[in-house]
């Protein structure tokens, strides 16, 4: 019989601390897994006409965390219809807020504005694995009190839809992807009313533009300063001659964007599927240059996102031809990508109204990219008083 020896009252006590410790980095931990699916109110302009959740156009989504509100602003004029996507890739934060701005800012003279700042909104809820991003962005708001804005990750969160394939298949075009794009919302349109999750939103956004009589589509994103297409205006070739429009007035204004052709031959963009599902929509998507994006970049961090500055981009400039974007020593800071975006969104619109006469759609409010570089975003983002809590995602 082997003889067992007592535990002595000095080793009971270290493991009944161990045990206490381990229990309270789990609460800890579970606390922090908890806030990843809160959201963060926005305070939409008093000029706001409706507010509206994805789930009015697929009822499936309701309760769930690919229900996303939808803002609608409406002019006494009648005119043109504009949907503006923000948070497709919640990891690419100035078309997240520049959607904000937006919804913040906004009056509508002429025609109508939807606003779907959040269009993926569980891949809101999750960061993506090893990519270091950082969970929210700090800002302050017009009184200087803070506000966070949450950074999600590129895709829907795994807890909404999971596993993924080996490889995808788009429907209907049936070509084959990469696995992981299953949960891309811009590799999954023009979506499925009964496919998986991420298709689903893909279907809402589509039937919104369907039943409510969009005429243009603009989806803002970011990309990373060495990608070929970087600081550029996609179209659909339906909306070709407004896209060229739109670029002229924006180097008219001294801000330079490139145009690029949706390409025919890679299938779920939103340009390239609600373009050709949708026979009235001109169908766009804007690209900004973020240094937090690429492969090139040393540690992610919200100063990196914020300051749009990184030492190892400024490195491979010195190499030709890597980078694509020229990277000043002020950086590229989040202010001007998200002016960027702004400028674009404004000239997408004059160019509606120059090129189909009666889709006029006009308005004031949000700042211009030579106010943002002088001023910030401070002075656009609406002050909460304290009111500014987290509430659970639908």
């Amino acid at each position: 019989m082997r003889f067992v020896k007592p535990i002595s009252m000095k080793e009971h006590a270290r493991a009944l601390a161990l045990l206490a410790a381990a229990a309270l980095l789990t609460v800890l931990a579970g606390k922090d897994f908890l806030r990843q699916h809160l959201v963060e109110d926005l305070w939409p302009s008093p000029a706001l006409s409706a507010r509206q959740w994805l789930s009015h156009w697929h009822a499936p989504l309701k309760g769930g965390r690919g229900d996303s509100e939808v803002f609608v602003f409406r002019g006494q004029e009648e005119g043109g219809r504009v949907l503006v996507l923000g948070g497709t890739h919640p990891n690419e934060p100035a078309g997240y807020l520049a959607a904000v701005l937006l919804v913040e800012n906004l009056r509508v003279e002429a025609g109508e504005i939807w606003v779907l700042p959040r269009a993926n909104a569980s891949a809101f809820t999750a960061t993506d694995p090893q990519e270091g991003t950082p969970q929210v962005l700090a800002l302050p708001d017009s009184l200087g009190q803070p506000r966070a804005f949450r950074v999600g990750g590129r895709a829907t969160n795994p807890l909404d839809q999971w596993p993924d394939p080996e490889i995808t298949v788009h429907r209907p075009s049936l070509q084959s992807l990469s696995g992981v794009e299953v949960r891309n919302l811009n590799r999954s349109y023009p979506g499925r009313p009964e496919g998986f999750f991420t298709e689903q939103v893909a279907w809402a956004i589509h039937r919104i533009i369907e039943q409510e009589g969009i005429d243009l589509l603009v989806d803002l994103h970011e990309a990373a300063i060495e990608y070929p297409v970087v600081n550029a205006l996609v179209a659909h070739e339906r909306a070709g001659d407004l896209a060229a429009a739109a670029v002229f007035g924006l180097s008219m204004n001294g801000v330079e964007i490139a145009l690029e052709p949706s390409p025919a031959n890679l299938h779920g963009l939103s340009h390239r599927e609600l373009g050709d599902a949708l026979p009235g929509l001109q169908a766009t998507l804007l690209e900004t240059a973020n240094p937090g994006q690429g492969r090139l970049r040393g540690r992610t961090n919200a100063e990196q996102l914020l300051l749009g500055k990184d030492p190892c981009y400024d490195a491979a400039q010195l190499i030709p031809g890597m980078n694509k974007v020229k990277v000043g020593p002020e950086g590229l800071p989040l202010a001007m990508r998200v002016g960027r975006h702004l400028d674009a969104v404004r000239e997408l619109c004059a160019a509606l109204e120059l090129t189909r006469p009666g889709k006029a759609v006009r308005y004031t409010g949000p700042p211009t990219l030579a106010e943002l570089d002088a001023r910030g975003m401070s002075p656009w983002l609406r002050p909460v008083s304290g009111l500014d809590q987290p509430r659970k995602a639908r």
